[in-house]
């Protein structure tokens, strides 16, 4: 990365719902599959990050001169019978900042607190065909699936997602 990058968790959402709901709308418009069509509304985006941080949901964001630029998730499961995993989702990079090693940043830091927190296998899901697919792959991830026709698409096509897995030990 050519200009300092910098992870932290987030663990009070307020301060950083604006910024937050910003680079939802963007990587969204971008035309990103992370559970949302565009054009999202402002008041979706900042609704949806407002519900975001309960215990079991781990927020990382990355920031470039003070500026969120980059986010993701760590899901811990709360199951009896789960409590060795844990999800990574919404790995979301903005537009101006991509193939900068941002994503690969937070998803080293989503697979370290994993890790802190007992979590010895990691899961997530992507469309089909996404560079985050590349991504995944060279962080070590191995493809467990495909199901086909699981997100709609701005133009009302179906797309399969692949699920993908890492022991994280």
């Amino acid at each position: 990365m050519g200009f300092g990058v910098y992870i932290e968790q987030v663990c009070f959402i307020e301060e950083h719902i604006s910024e937050l709901a910003e680079l939802l709308i963007k990587v969204v418009d971008d035309g990103a599959s992370i559970g949302f069509l565009p054009p999202i509304r402002r008041v979706e985006a900042e609704i949806y990050w407002g519900t975001v941080l309960t215990p079991e949901v781990l927020l990382f964001i990355a920031k470039s001169n003070n500026q969120i630029i980059g986010s993701v998730q760590v899901h811990l499961s709360t199951k009896q019978n789960g409590s060795h995993r844990a999800e990574i989702a919404k790995l979301m990079t903005h537009p101006h900042y991509r193939r900068n090693g941002i994503g690969r940043s937070l998803m080293q830091r989503a697979e370290e607190i994993a890790k802190q927190k007992n979590r010895s296998l990691l899961v997530l899901d992507t469309r089909e065909g996404d560079p985050s697919n590349k991504l995944y792959s060279s962080l070590g991830y191995i493809q467990a699936g495909r199901i086909p026709n699981y997100a709609i698409s701005e133009n009302g096509e179906l797309a399969a997602t692949i699920i993908y897995y890492k022991n994280n030990n």
